[in-house]
């Protein structure tokens, strides 16, 4: 993939096609959930401001809401073994899962604040992902660590272990988003979203928000200090390039890193700046993930941004809602998608 170039203007939109509304039962009782609907006026349009995102979302695809009733729906993980979405409730404290077969279910409780004592704010698990060996990785905001599940993802249990709970010898603020490479190496943001007071809690202690790296010997780096709330991370398929949403409602922006051979990353390169959508619309840069193609898919003020691999800004996929997190299933088929509330689903090819 080409180092992504800064974009600043704002593109002409060239069409607007309304995605119909579908939805699937099969709640659990556990998430006390209501019955699914939609809230934005917004709610299933896409924006096409370049033809090639007709490419990527199936002709008469429909927006699907196949459950609600959670708290902050994140971290959405595709579990092909078991033909299963698991995704997290980050207030929660719990992992969920779906499947056309069973619908909602509970699939892990705690998932990220394993202590005693009562605490507030944001403890669960955010981001998800699988490591090499198929096991279970998590950022856990209330342990405030990288953590892994020692059990089968067949069978999970809450038992964790620490694969990085620090930098320099001081605690994470709250891991937030996770990618691996194709070697083991882990690369995380680490935003201070967990913490029980936010950025001003007085058990802080890094000073900033940081994009680090966790090598497969167990060592950290930090790759990047700068951004005020990084939060979605992705990598080019060839590797060559870190993709690093910002959570700031300030500075709403989706930068670029070039990762050189040495594991270093260059200089930062914005692609995009959703500032302006971000005073009008709900929701800010959040999860992102790339396809095989490298098309980038953003959650962003009022739903998806899809930039080509180019970084080429192909059109929006509006939700109506705050919208958390993405992710594909193994043959890129679909996009699932965590917003506010709610799971969503919606058909690519």
């Amino acid at each position: 993939m080409l180092h992504i170039s800064y974009f600043t203007s704002r593109l002409f939109i060239l069409l607007v096609i309304p995605i119909a509304l579908g939805s699937s039962t099969g709640m659990a009782d556990a998430v006390d959930p209501s019955e699914p609907s939609s809230s934005g006026s917004d709610f299933g349009r896409i924006e096409i401001l370049d033809e090639r995102l007709n490419e990527l979302i199936a002709t008469g695809a429909q927006l699907e809401i196949l459950a609600d009733g959670f708290q902050w729906s994140e971290g959405p993980l595709w579990l092909d073994s078991q033909q299963l979405l698991v995704f997290s409730d980050v207030p929660a404290n719990a992992i969920y899962s779906w499947s056309e077969r069973d619908g909602i279910a509970t699939y892990l409780e705690p998932s990220g604040y394993t202590g005693d004592a009562a605490r507030k704010g944001e403890p669960g698990s955010n981001g998800l992902v699988l490591d090499g060996s198929g096991r279970l990785v998590l950022c856990q905001h209330g342990d405030r660590r990288i953590a892994r599940m020692t059990s089968d993802v067949s069978q999970p249990q809450p038992v964790f272990e620490t694969a990085a709970g620090a930098y320099d010898g001081k605690r994470f603020n709250s891991p937030n988003d996770l990618v691996f490479d194709s070697s083991g190496n882990l690369y995380f943001t680490d935003p201070p979203y967990g913490l029980e007071q936010g950025p001003d809690d007085p058990t802080r202690e890094l000073e900033w928000s940081g994009v680090y790296r966790l090598s497969p010997q167990g060592e950290v780096t930090l790759l990047y200090p700068e951004l005020s709330r990084p939060n979605g991370i992705g990598l080019s398929p060839d590797e060559q390039t870190l993709y690093v949403a910002n959570s700031d409602p300030e500075e709403a922006t989706w930068t670029s890193f070039r990762i050189h051979e040495d594991g270093s990353i260059g200089d930062p390169v914005v692609f995009h700046d959703a500032t302006g959508d971000a005073a009008t619309k709900p929701g800010l840069p959040d999860g992102l993930k790339v396809d095989h193609d490298g098309n980038v898919f953003a959650t962003g003020p009022g739903g998806i941004y899809v930039f080509s691999a180019e970084g080429k800004l192909l059109g929006t996929i509006e939700t109506g809602e705050p919208t958390a997190n993405l992710a594909f299933n193994a043959d890129e088929s679909m996009l699932y998608i965590t917003a506010n509330d709610k799971l969503m689903r919606l058909r690519l090819h």
